[in-house]
């Protein structure tokens, strides 16, 4: 069963177990992959869904940070949950040490040597990523490992 049968299949469940927050954010989901496909003119694959899905995810974290400034509360705790429903199709999130491992072989494939190489590491990285970390938390240890290495250069 592919993510987007999951999906559909989830929701009907959602649908006979009038649970409306998990409906609502199922059917939120499933439209933003159904206008994804619809742009490329075909089916798309268990990645480029998870890809949207983190689209989706990424929107909610900034509807739940807005709203809890704006003292919007109510608002947040339903973003929240949704973000929470959309997050359990998501592949399982990497760890920090596999994250680290991940960064460091790419700096080595591509030859970094500064934090001028981030873009040359983050296009190296991502794509093995697929969903299993956050972009800002990737960025960020990048740049970390990079500094890292570039302070290391330095000493000698």
């Amino acid at each position: 069963m592919t993510l987007s049968e999951r999906l559909q299949t989830d929701l009907t469940q959602a649908i006979r177990d009038r649970d409306e927050m998990r409906r609502d954010a199922l059917r939120m989901a499933i439209s933003a992959v159904n206008a994804a496909a619809k742009n490329a003119h075909r089916d798309l694959s268990d990645d480029e869904v998870v890809g949207v899905l983190q689209r989706e995810i990424k929107t909610r974290r900034e509807t739940v940070e807005s709203s809890t400034a704006a003292g919007r509360n109510e608002t947040a705790a339903e973003e929240q949950a949704k973000l929470e429903i959309i997050s359990a199709y998501m592949p399982a999130q990497l760890s920090d040490e596999d994250l680290t491992a991940m960064v460091n072989k790419a700096i080595e494939e591509t030859g970094a040597t500064s934090a001028r190489d981030m873009g040359k590491v983050m296009a190296a990285v991502m794509p093995q990523i697929k969903g299993r970390a956050e972009g800002k938390q990737v960025s960020a240890k990048v740049a970390q490992e990079l500094a890292r290495r570039d302070l290391a250069g330095h000493e000698h």
